[in-house]
């Protein structure tokens, strides 16, 4: 039987293997695309990846640094990600849509 810090350990790996993987498919999104919009929430998704190893490493080395930094890559990657939505709202409305005149 696992007593809770075998259990909090298996849990921190399993944790680190999930993260691992969503970055890596978020990842081949971004470089996949196909449109701005998918390659935005992709990069979006690797952020709040990124933001929550930064927590899983914080609770293993028991280091709270890691949580400052956490949070400010979270703030730095909700600016990041409402610019993106901004340039795309705008690159969108730049663009004829062939419904003018109609």
């Amino acid at each position: 039987m696992m007593n809770a810090t075998e259990f909090l350990a298996l849990c921190l790996q399993i944790g680190f293997g999930l993260i691992l993987a969503a970055v890596a498919l978020a990842f081949l999104r971004l470089l996949r695309g196909p449109s701005l919009p998918d390659r935005v929430v992709a990069l979006d998704l690797m952020t709040v990846s990124i933001v929550s190893f930064c927590g899983l490493y914080a609770m293993a080395t028991r280091e709270r640094a890691f949580l400052d930094v956490a949070m400010s890559l979270a703030l730095v990657g909700f600016l990041a990600t409402v610019a993106l939505a901004r340039f795309a709202e705008r690159r969108q409305a730049g663009k004829p849509s062939g419904k003018e005149g109609t």
